[in-house]
């Protein structure tokens, strides 16, 4: 797992490239003072995570944060900010993390171990294999046969067929384990397995309700997401 750092203050980024060397295993393959010249970066080099800063010169942080969300390879996304006003619009693009300066080493250790958590369940995934808690037991089951994931609160529930799995994680961190190819977020409480899609009915306000294979529920595409969906589908 590799990552860049985007801050124009070089102090910041000498302090996050000790903590990175000193208490992780990710490797650091550049650094930018220059978000568009991270950007052009970027589209060449397909960086796994990004750390970035919002307040930058050009191109603000939040702004190719929203750039990179819409590529078809996602990166994790963690912004370290002095601003604490964006949260809310870093997770809308679901962003990995959201670090207020000045942190804590205690901080930004969590934050790493937790993206090399990330990194070995997205290993886990590449076999098609993925393990799920039921009940008090765990099963392995192939990421395909996944219908849709809906989110409950901090959970994120997973429908298979007659069964269901809850896992204690948001969904778009469970999001992040599937597939692109194969898995989309049609709304902000769902992710829809498109192999499972057998009828797509117009919905109010020019969206779509989704019908799926062996599935009761329908399931809704945001007005948010419609364009990304008819794209997706040939529409």
């Amino acid at each position: 797992m590799n990552c860049i750092i985007v801050d124009d203050e070089y102090p910041a980024r000498e302090e996050l490239k000790y903590f990175i060397k000193e208490f992780s295993k990710i490797d650091i393959v550049e650094e930018f003072d220059d978000s568009v010249e991270a950007l052009q970066y970027i589209e060449s080099n397909k960086p796994n995570i990004i750390f970035l800063d919002i307040s930058m010169p050009k191109l603000d942080g939040m702004a190719l944060g929203k750039i990179l969300n819409n590529f078809e390879k996602k990166i994790i996304i963690v912004f370290i900010t002095a601003y604490k006003e964006y949260a809310v619009n870093a997770f809308e693009i679901e962003a990995f993390d959201y670090i207020l300066k000045p942190y804590s080493e205690e901080r930004i250790v969590r934050t790493l171990k937790r993206l090399e958590r990330q990194e070995k369940s997205i290993d886990k995934c590449m076999s098609n294999k993925i393990t799920l808690k039921q009940d008090n037991k765990l099963k392995v089951i192939n990421i395909y046969d996944i219908c849709y994931c809906e989110a409950h609160e901090r959970e994120t529930i997973i429908y298979i067929a007659k069964e269901k799995f809850v896992e204690h994680s948001s969904i778009s961190e469970f999001y992040k384990k599937l597939p692109r190819k194969s898995f989309f977020k049609c709304h902000r409480s769902y992710i829809v397995n498109i192999e499972k899609i057998t009828e797509i009915a117009p919905w109010f306000n020019n969206t779509y309700m989704l019908k799926l294979k062996a599935m009761e529920t329908d399931i809704p595409v945001s007005r948010n997401n419609i364009n990304k969906f008819k794209h997706l589908m040939g529409i």
